[in-house]
């Protein structure tokens, strides 16, 4: 009778519609054609939210990557994971904005009532918009599963800038793999990041990657990770690491990007594209600062 009923169960979850995705919120691209499209990249083929949902649900880690100030970026992650929260029983979500010393904050509030000033009592950085995040976060601590830091801490990234430590694996460590991630790492400094701190700054990005390729393996599966795009990206983030760490399968990729901003085949098993932000010549403002009184 017990296996009936999960079964039963089973079968009652599957046939539940989902809501609809949530309306977009940022002012661009909402003519473009691609736009709200979701492209299987191995296969090609345009899927529903429905049928990612049914896929994701099928796998024991789905990395979700993100545009950090994209509020439908948000908004999808949280949609996504009440949807599959109606498939499946969710074994944890780790996030990329939490580092281990808020994990006893973290484990504390989930013990008793949510507290009235919640990024307080989680000791959450101001660097992380709570007004984004906060309602992923709230809801992740509501849950039976526990919601985890998947980021390095400070001290450790000190540590690591100072006296980088020998990345092992095949996989992570190839020039395919550090060339590009060298390159991005000068096009978000804007060019200005003296030459000679590029190996240290390659040092925390990849370390960064390995942490949260290790804390997904360690989490409760199912298991599913928010974070940048650029860390889960399957060329150059953490699933080259969870294969170096002999978990090459049972990872799902899911990058959500703005019209206009293509995901190429083998970055990610799949992209969901969004409404987008106004641009920002983010490197005139900083060169803007930099500059020098007069």
């Amino acid at each position: 009778m017990r296996v009936f009923l999960l079964v039963l169960c089973s079968l009652l979850a599957a046939c539940q519609t989902l809501p609809p995705p949530p309306a977009w919120q940022s002012p661009e691209g909402r003519n473009r054609p691609e736009l709200g499209v979701i492209r299987d990249l191995n296969t090609g083929e345009q899927l529903t939210p429905e049928q990612l949902v049914e896929r994701l649900a099928a796998q024991p880690r789905v990395l979700v990557g993100e545009q950090h100030d994209n509020p439908d970026h948000h908004a999808l992650q949280l949609w996504l994971l009440r949807a599959l929260e109606t498939r499946r029983e969710q074994g944890s979500l780790l996030l990329e904005m939490l580092e281990p010393e808020q994990q006893a904050k973290i484990d504390a509030v989930r013990r008793g009532p949510l507290p009235s000033d919640l990024p307080q009592a989680l000791a959450w950085q101001k660097n992380w918009s709570w007004e984004l995040y906060g309602p992923i976060v709230q809801h992740a601590l509501m849950q039976p599963y526990p919601l985890l830091a998947a980021n390095l801490d400070r001290s450790e990234i000190k540590r690591i800038y100072k006296d980088r430590p020998v990345l092992k694996g095949k996989l992570s460590t190839a020039d395919s793999v550090r060339g590009p991630l060298l390159e991005q790492i000068r096009e978000s400094h804007c060019g200005m990041l003296p030459e000679s701190q590029t190996p240290a700054m390659l040092a925390v990005q990849q370390q960064r990657d390995r942490r949260m390729a290790e804390r997904l393996l360690a989490a409760p599966a199912p298991a599913m990770l928010f974070a940048g795009a650029f860390h889960v990206r399957r060329d150059l983030g953490v699933p080259l690491h969870l294969a170096d760490l002999g978990k090459a399968d049972g990872n799902a990729v899911l990058v959500l990007s703005e019209v206009g901003k293509p995901v190429g085949q083998g970055a990610a098993d799949y992209v969901w594209y969004t409404a987008a932000l106004p641009p920002i010549d983010h490197c005139a403002n900083l060169k803007k600062q930099m500059a020098p009184a007069r």
